[in-house]
């Protein structure tokens, strides 16, 4: 049932997810949040690429996903709405296989357009390390469905040093609308998932979502830090509502209380956009 048309946009949006998982029916990657912005009016499509695939291989996937929608919601453009890597993919579609012409607009959320110096230290570990490490992922994440995992090189992936060759190689399109966002968790405690990463990133590069710092994560207009309605903050996986439900129960001034509603606004936007 739709409440409304305030995500009604001009272009379909397509939601590309990122690393470690897959668009799946009933667990879906984005929460609660397809759903609400559907009621909103909103047409959305997935990307449905690996969960472990390069970024160059994911591209090819997310293109021909994104050629499907265009021909089967008979639009000339999509909106892509991009979280972590998926936000490097929708770069490279753009930029690099040519697709620029069909997209609308660009939003990253905690995407890591800068690297990470913690994976640029756990990329010098000796190779034996990682070898073991790497095939496990590998073959693990074929048996759920990946079919070019490479768990390897997707980690040098996240490196300051192939960061910087990517943005050079990869600008952005003067026919295509960016915007970008971060968060961060309060502390290790905020998320459980993410307690770990979080702690170590925090030591190496300062305050993060889990995984990713607003430095990296600041791209082409930056709409600025999330921060949660509660001294928990916002974690890498509340940017994609993994747990269902709303971060805070109260309304505070400048806080997120529910990371529907960014979405939503996001939408409302990009519909204010003409997009």
């Amino acid at each position: 049932m739709t409440f409304d048309n305030r995500c009604k946009t001009n272009y379909p949006i397509i939601l590309i997810h990122g690393t470690g998982f897959r668009d799946r029916k009933w667990l879906n990657y984005w929460g609660r949040i397809p759903k609400i912005l559907m009621n909103y009016g909103c047409e959305i499509y997935y990307g449905h690429q690996d969960s472990w695939a390069t970024i160059e291989q994911n591209a090819i996937t997310v293109k021909k996903s994104i050629e499907e929608a265009l021909a089967t919601s008979g639009s000339e453009k999509v909106n892509l709405i991009a979280h972590s890597k998926g936000g490097m993919e929708a770069r490279y579609i753009i930029s690099t296989l040519g697709l620029s012409n069909h997209i609308a607009s660009l939003t990253t959320i905690g995407c890591p357009h800068h690297g990470s110096r913690t994976m640029d230290l756990v990329c010098k570990l000796p190779v034996m390390l990682f070898r073991p490490v790497s095939v496990f992922i590998n073959l693990w994440f074929r048996i759920l469905g990946d079919r070019n995992p490479d768990f390897h090189q997707v980690c040098r992936q996240f490196t300051t040093y192939f960061a910087e060759e990517f943005n050079r190689q990869n600008p952005d399109s003067e026919s295509v609308y960016y915007q970008s966002y971060a968060a961060v968790m309060k502390n290790s405690f905020s998320d459980f998932i993410l307690a770990a990463p979080h702690f170590v990133v925090s030591i190496i590069e300062g305050e993060n979502d889990g995984l990713v710092t607003p430095m990296s994560a600041k791209w082409t207009n930056f709409r600025g830090v999330l921060r949660g309605s509660t001294n928990r903050g916002i974690s890498h996986a509340d940017e994609v509502d993994i747990r269902r439900k709303r971060l805070a129960k109260k309304v505070q001034a400048g806080r997120v209380r529910d990371i529907c509603d960014v979405y939503v606004q996001i939408v409302e936007g990009l519909k204010q956009h003409g997009f």
